[in-house]
Formats: C-alpha cells, structure tokens, sequence
C-alpha cells in the first residue's frame, strides 16, 4: 500500500492551499481518512478525519478553516486549506485505515510541508 501525498508548500498568511493523498495498492477498502499535522518541538495532533461514510471530525483549531472530503472512486482523501495562519505551519502526514489481505491496517504518508508566511 502506498500514499502519495501532493500539495502544500509556502503560502501567506489569509491565503489558501489543498492537500491530497491518493492510496494505491493491493486493498479491499478504504475506513478512515485523515490528515495530522507536527510542528517543530510539538506533538501531533489531528486535523481531520472522514470516515467511509463521511463522518467528519476536525480538530479544534482547523474548524470553520479547513475542509475534509473524499473520493471513494479514486481512494483520494483531501484538505481544503483557507485562512491559514502563522500557526497553521506544519508537516501535514496523510493516515489511512484500509482493509487489505493483512486485515485492518493503518498506514502514513511521509508528510508534506506547509509553511505560512505572515
């Protein structure tokens, strides 16, 4: 299984960017969706999630910001990005949870970088 992750990048403060993960390889099904996010010197923490039915969580500081979707089609999870802040500067790791001839597994994509500029 593999996640290809695109997008991010620098961009001002108040401005916008999308993120997307595309999951390829020998699966059965996608479950859940996401992104996290690290900080230099801070913990992970969630972004946002979607699940197969599009259940949706975000995190407390992306909510009203950012927007999570999906395409079941192409096993492609998304990040609407807007109003980005200082603060919003991270590693942004895709995280999956597929179903394949292993059973249930999570797996991480090795992250792209965010960087807003003020």
């Amino acid at each position: 299984v593999q996640l290809q992750a695109s997008g991010g990048g620098l961009v001002q403060a108040g401005g916008s960017s999308r993120l997307s993960c595309a999951v390829s390889g020998s699966i059965f099904s996608v479950n859940v969706m996401g992104w996290y996010r690290q900080a230099p010197g801070k913990q992970r923490e969630l972004v946002a999630i979607i699940s197969s039915d599009s259940t949706i969580n975000y995190g407390d500081s992306v909510k009203d910001r950012f927007t999570i979707s999906r395409d079941n089609a192409k096993n492609t999870v998304y990040l609407q990005m807007d109003s980005l802040k200082v603060e919003d500067s991270a590693v942004y790791h895709c995280h999956v949870d597929v179903v394949d001839n292993m059973g249930s597994v999570k797996y991480w994509g090795r992250g792209t970088q965010v960087t807003v500029s003020s």
